[in-house]
């Protein structure tokens, strides 16, 4: 087969690298694109999950972090909500013992529904039995009930059977005070036995001494920090002092961006 010359041979590799370059300036039909980092799903209080990305492209950590799970408190043997499910993570945990009380706790509940505030009631066996309707309107108010014995003894002082006794004859709840913050291994074995954790707290507002209004109220707007749970009192005597305090309270620290939630009991 006879060969072409050389300068046929170069007007066809022009003709082709021609060709070549203008195939390669036309737009594409399928232009590249870059692939979305993978989702992780990171499990939220509530109903919602998360979804953030696991890196961004080019194997770089993603600029998104992981919000910190709720450790449990070992004095309590709660873990609480996330508090990051609200805005800013500040959440306080109000508790209300020795009640429920025919006079004095339907004006605390009257308090937390004028601030929209969720709360945990420890209530005694003997008076949720001597007033079961007052137990009911609490839970239907949105309020959590939990245990706080039978009749208020100190429990380290009792045999093993009084001890069960005191227990298991207080309302059923997950969540479980003793009095006086009288407890040791053994009580909260007893409790955890019927399925309810130990609460106690943080803030002990010394409500029970009757120290006045403004000192009740200043131990709760001191006490606030995201998570803490507070001690006062709807039972046992006259509570008017908690009452008051509380409603002044609750204005200032919503205005600081406190919100009000019950225990998981």
């Amino acid at each position: 087969m006879p060969v072409p010359p050389p300068g046929k041979l170069l007007l066809a590799a022009a003709v082709l690298l021609g060709a070549a370059l203008a195939q390669a300036a036309q737009p594409s039909d399928h232009p590249a694109t870059v692939a979305a980092p993978p989702l992780r799903t990171v499990a939220a209080h509530g109903p919602l999950a998360v979804q953030l990305p696991t890196a961004e492209p080019g194997g770089k950590k993603a600029g998104v972090k992981k919000p910190p799970m709720p450790r449990t408190d070992q004095r309590t043997g709660v873990t609480p909500p996330r508090p990051w499910s609200l805005p800013g993570g500040k959440v306080l945990y109000l508790t209300f013992d020795d009640g429920p009380q025919p006079v004095y706790t339907p004006k605390v509940l009257a308090v937390l529904a004028k601030h929209h505030a969720q709360a945990t009631f420890f209530v005694l066996g003997r008076e949720a039995a001597a007033h079961p309707a007052l137990v009911e309107t609490t839970r239907r108010a949105g309020h959590r009930i939990g245990n706080h014995t039978w009749d208020h003894p100190m429990l380290t002082k009792l045999s093993p059977a009084r001890l069960r006794q005191e227990i298991s004859t207080g309302v059923r709840s997950k969540c479980f005070r003793p009095p006086f913050r009288d407890t040791n291994a053994h009580v909260a074995a007893v409790a955890s036995s019927y399925g309810q954790h130990q609460v106690l707290w943080d803030v002990d507002t010394r409500d029970w001494e009757k120290p006045g209004v403004a000192r009740i109220e200043r131990a709760l707007i001191r006490g606030a920090r995201p998570g803490a749970i507070f001690l006062m009192h709807d039972g046992g005597g006259n509570r008017s002092q908690t009452v008051a305090a509380l409603d002044q309270a609750l204005t200032k620290l919503a205005e600081q961006g406190y919100a009000f939630r019950s225990l998981p009991c």
